[in-house]
């Protein structure tokens, strides 16, 4: 079986990607393959690398409090383009009932600074398991 592939990604103009190179060790270690996009990512610059890599869950890490504009956008650019069988999930300072909303317009399970890595590599294996049947 290939190793999951995931796009860890940050997204307009959040400077700070500690947390975004944590976890995409973090997944490496736990046997997935990861592309780091770098900082200032556009959502359309995060969709055509995710459909160029050929990856099976898209990360993105924000700060910045932009997540109620970039999450939808990003999950309308994967819709548009045929990515519908592909994880958007992420992280970062987000409110609970914006996290909720989120979820309901169809993106996954967003953690909060201080979750523990393994439990994020346990919801992206098992999403994939779940998706790619």
């Amino acid at each position: 079986m290939k190793p999951i592939r995931v796009l860890v990604a940050k997204v307009g103009l959040d400077g700070h990607d500690r947390g975004a190179k944590v976890i995409a060790t973090a997944l490496r270690d736990a046997g997935m393959e990861v592309i780091y996009t770098g900082l200032r990512q556009s959502p359309e610059m995060v969709v055509q690398a995710a459909l160029q890599e050929d990856v099976d869950a898209i990360g993105i890490s924000i700060l910045s409090g932009a997540h109620m504009t970039i999450f939808p956008k990003v999950y309308q650019l994967m819709q548009e383009k045929g990515l519908t069988n592909v994880l958007l999930t992420g992280g970062g300072i987000i409110p609970e009932e914006d996290s909720v909303q989120l979820t309901d317009m169809g993106i996954g399970t967003l953690f909060a600074p201080g979750t523990n890595t393994a439990d994020i590599a346990s919801y992206i294996k098992d999403w994939v398991a779940a998706h790619h049947q």
